[in-house]
């Protein structure tokens, strides 16, 4: 099945300016996946903010059946020593997910943005937009260059 002549170019968005060498949009390609990487790192520490929170919590419901259970010494060994306790000095994860948000993860935005600002005139996936033109088959339906409009 054959496609609109209208979807079979990529939008100007995804096509490299006028001037941008190969290796430029390779390395900015580089950059882009290492930004991924840091968006999924990012995804973990959420995770682990999450699951470090459902811990504490669940841990405290498991002190508090000790008790019921008539086990207060053990119940008050562990609330007093695990229950609320920092995961690193001074900090709960979600201090750790603020740190890494307003310093690296701030940071690493940032300087990708700037690097294709500069470069590309801020243009995002040139390197990704143009191994799809490579990859996929022309004028067949299912692989359009863009969305339907």
């Amino acid at each position: 099945m054959e496609i609109s002549h209208q979807r079979e170019q990529p939008g100007p968005e995804h096509v490299r300016p006028a001037g941008v060498d190969d290796r430029t949009v390779a390395a900015l390609g580089k950059i882009s996946e290492a930004l991924e990487a840091v968006e999924a790192a990012r995804g973990h520490l959420y995770a682990f903010h999450r699951l470090s929170g459902t811990a504490d919590l669940t841990l405290g419901e498991g002190v508090d059946e000790l008790r019921s259970a008539g086990h207060d010494e053990l119940a008050d060994r562990i609330e007093d020593e695990l229950v609320g306790r920092n995961i690193v000095d001074g900090r709960w994860s979600f201090q750790l997910v603020e740190e890494y948000d307003d310093g690296y993860y701030a940071d690493f935005r940032r300087l990708e943005r700037a690097a294709r600002d500069a470069l590309v005139g801020g243009r995002r996936h040139l390197y990704e937009a143009e191994m799809k033109e490579q990859r996929r088959t022309h004028g067949r339906s299912g692989h359009e260059a863009v969305p339907p409009a």
